[in-house]
């Protein structure tokens, strides 16, 4: 039987998902973080939410911190707990929110890992076969790399969300929709891809998914990023790479070659452009190893 804290628990996730239309990996992510903390609320006798004092939660982030999680998780599970006694509020089931003073740890923001011009190219090359997998790679790694779409809006693409006359796609993500041009060398993968791969790789001709697996259904998160490993492999790319570093490449390689902050920002779906300015600091950095390497006076 579950206690006054696990149902509310549950109340607040339905929240997210009814009312505020969170995604998925939120729900799961708020889910996962606030059942610790009522694990650790139990621990210290303590089961209602209501008796919370705000030297509980402090407890809770320094026991957090004590088992040495990142900054950024600490973070995340402050927010987390933040915005559950922001919703017991709202809704009258407690009277304060013991919440409110709790400081985030400051982050330190790493520099992504990004790719060489000269990588992403032997990268992208590396589906030279013409069968229906091969094209269909071959349109997946050009498109992510063409508009630094996250791996879930990519495998989340409909036939409908692209516009090959125009050379721009429809993306969704949980908070807007954004329109992203692509180049020419996308549009030539896409249209080959669904010329003469896409109809032999779905059984179901009423499916919608752009990308599909080789079952016909649609290609799923760990189905691209075992792509994606195979082929930097192939590539003789040696760093650890994912998805995220084909996106993290389309910005850094954007600015580097003269584009503006605030349409790399548009594009990649960012809310804050601070987010977005780590991108300029990795150009800045390649400037200046560049010159180091080459300046005749440096």
């Amino acid at each position: 039987m579950l206690g006054i804290m696990e149902d509310q628990l549950n109340e607040f996730i339905s929240y997210l998902h009814n009312v505020k239309k969170s995604s998925t990996n939120t729900e799961l992510s708020y889910k996962r973080d606030l059942a610790k903390l009522v694990k650790f609320l139990k621990g210290a006798g303590i089961s209602d939410f209501k008796d919370v004092k705000e030297s509980d939660l402090t407890a809770y982030v320094m026991d957090l911190e004590k088992k040495n999680f990142t900054a950024a998780t600490v973070s995340r599970n402050i927010a987390s707990i933040k915005a559950l006694f922001h919703y017991l509020l709202k809704e009258g089931k407690v009277t304060d929110n013991p919440s409110e003073n709790l400081k985030s740890p400051k982050i330190v923001k790493k520099v992504p890992k990004i790719l060489s011009t000269e990588e992403v190219i032997r990268l992208l090359d590396q589906p030279k076969g013409d069968t229906p997998k091969d094209l269909r790679d071959k349109a997946m790694l050009e498109l992510l790399y063409a508009t630094g779409m996250r791996v879930t809006e990519l495998i989340s693409l409909k036939v409908q969300d692209v516009n090959l006359t125009m050379s721009y796609i429809d993306c969704h993500d949980a908070n807007k929709d954004r329109v992203i041009p692509f180049g020419v060398e996308a549009r030539l993968a896409l249209m080959n891809y669904l010329a003469n791969s896409r109809e032999a790789m779905v059984e179901d001709k009423t499916e919608q998914a752009l990308f599909v697996n080789c079952s016909g259904v649609p290609m799923s998160r760990q189905g691209f990023w075992k792509l994606i490993k195979y082929y930097a492999k192939k590539a003789g790319i040696k760093d650890d790479i994912t998805p995220h570093t084909l996106r993290h490449s389309f910005a850094a390689h954007l600015v580097e070659n003269g584009a503006d902050l605030r349409s790399v920002q548009e594009m990649l779906g960012h809310s804050d452009i601070s987010t977005t300015q780590i991108y300029a600091n990795i150009s800045h950095s390649h400037l200046r190893e560049v010159y180091n390497k080459a300046h005749p006076r440096r």
